[in-house]
């Protein structure tokens, strides 16, 4: 019997290794030597080195001949970045990342991020959407077999509430919470147990313009600029490490409904942005900011 390799079984297998230590001469040479160790290609690497914290960080995409496992990879690479005292990541491209999206009445992202992900630009798994609202207020949304939760936010459930929203990430094994618009403050315990794994995007008039109808509030001021930024959340409401930022210029001319319309192509944008960068393991966390390699 003559078994027939199927073009999957000769086909290399690709990785994206990233990490970060403590500067010093000769870390690359360790990593590249240890990828070729296992035959590994390097399709493309970017690497930066912060004099401001003494700290190196590094992004490699790399090919290894088929049939070598995910764990030689992890192997060699341990053995290299171990003695750096590294902290590091290997992620096969064909590892979905595991998502779950919260968000509240607006909607403009949530089904912003559906679409990408429905055409195939955001290559990842949506494991289940969370909203403080009700379903029916999404009727025009087709959410196919993702699953819906509805968890609401009273006056004195909110631990409860935030308790059941750990146990929907537990269950689903998610790897990134994505706050899409998702107009509710989390607690600084809710905000500890998501580090470095929950996005969330703000119109960027911090600190100026807090509170309700921003965009008002901006147009009161004659603004002459708007933008949103896309940020991890930590305990610090609206401090996390930045991941994207983008601006639009506007004019006398606009009235605050134009400021709303314009702002929100800018928040669906950046969040998506953001997103993409974090799935393709394109961030890396550096104290309070962040290295984004971008593509």
């Amino acid at each position: 019997m003559t078994i027939r390799k199927t073009r999957a079984d000769t086909m290399p297998n690709s990785f994206t290794l990233t990490f970060a230590c403590k500067d010093r001469p000769g870390i690359v040479s360790r990593v590249t030597t240890a990828l070729l160790a296992i035959g590994g290609n390097i399709q493309d690497a970017n690497h930066f080195n912060d004099g401001t914290s003494g700290r190196f960080f590094c992004r490699i995409e790399f090919e290894v001949p088929a049939g070598v496992p995910k764990t030689s990879v992890e192997e060699n690479v341990s053995a290299s970045l171990t003695p750096l005292d590294a902290t590091w990541s290997v992620r096969g491209k064909d590892e979905r990342m595991r998502v779950l999206i919260m968000a509240s009445k607006l909607d403009h992202c949530l089904t912003d991020l559906l679409y990408r992900w429905r055409i195939g630009e955001l290559p990842m798994d949506i494991v289940g959407v969370v909203s403080n609202h009700p379903r029916d207020v999404y009727q025009h949304i087709d959410f196919g077999d993702i699953p819906f939760h509805h968890l609401p936010v009273t006056k004195d459930g909110k631990p409860e509430q935030e308790a059941k929203l750990l146990a929907l990430v537990d269950e689903y094994r998610v790897e990134l919470v994505v706050l899409a618009r998702y107009m509710q403050i989390l607690s600084d315990e809710l905000a500890g147990r998501l580090e470095d794994r929950c996005i969330n995007i703000h119109h960027s008039f911090l600190p100026g313009f807090k509170g309700a109808k921003p965009y008002h509030q901006a147009h009161q001021r004659g603004v002459k600029l708007i933008g949103a930024t896309a940020h991890y959340v930590t305990g610090d409401l609206d401090e996390g490490p930045i991941i994207a930022q983008d601006v639009e210029q506007v004019s006398h001319r606009d009235a605050p409904e134009q400021l709303v319309r314009k702002g929100r192509d800018i928040e669906r944008r950046v969040l998506a942005r953001a997103v993409l960068y974090h799935i393709e393991g394109r961030v890396l966390r550096n104290g309070r900011t962040s290295v984004v390699f971008s593509d």
